[in-house]
């Protein structure tokens, strides 16, 4: 298999998180490419038509996009158990990966677009969103997170790590008190440590 990443990118994180979790690291080619929304990599397009990253080509198959197909995809490959929770467990990754998306959306609006048309507005928004499930997490998700391993805790930790990597402004341990201790022990664990973002 050939994994298609860049290393910064909390949902390729997500999904190196769960090769090292599941043991296959080590099956899996990593091919660094550089795609952007207005620059995508050729490399990708005749796998992936949205051209964007991760992408699991697979020998026996068409090749996996979005973090949450090649997750699953690699848990029951492994025969593991990240989504032994059913629902809750995917409610979770969801939740994780909505942080990532307004994180991303961030990253676009300020390297994407040339300085004097940075939309503040759009940046406070996407802030926003970030604080505002960060408090949720901590009102209704703390005893999964304290859990057994699954796929949202995975999801949660490489989010709030891409915010902590791209937007330190971002103060979303503010009034979290439980979840800022919950990450700063998840990233402890040796597959965070193996794959924090340069």
């Amino acid at each position: 298999m050939r994994l298609y990443y860049a290393s910064a990118s909390p949902y390729v994180r997500k999904v190196n998180v769960v090769l090292q979790e599941t043991g296959q690291m080590e099956e899996v080619e990593r091919v660094t490419v550089m795609t952007t929304p207005l620059n995508p990599a050729e490399v990708l397009q005749a796998a992936n038509p949205i051209s964007k990253i991760p992408a699991l080509e697979r020998p026996d198959g068409p090749t996996l996009y979005d973090s949450r197909v090649i997750c699953e995809f690699l848990n029951e490959r492994a025969a593991a158990s990240l989504y032994a929770r059913g629902w809750e467990s995917k409610i979770l990754e969801a939740t994780g990966d909505a942080i990532s998306d307004a994180a991303v959306l961030m990253s676009y609006e300020k390297r994407m677009r040339p300085e004097e048309k940075v939309w503040d507005g759009w940046l406070g928004a996407q802030s926003a969103k970030i604080l505002d499930v960060s408090a949720a997490l901590t009102a209704r998700w703390m005893s999964h997170l304290q859990g057994p391993l699954d796929i949202g805790q995975i999801a949660v930790g490489c989010a709030l790590d891409y915010v902590d990597f791209r937007h330190p402004e971002v103060d979303w341990r503010s009034g979290n008190d439980q979840l800022a201790a919950w990450h700063a022990q998840f990233l402890e664990k040796p597959s965070m440590a193996a794959t924090k973002p340069a």
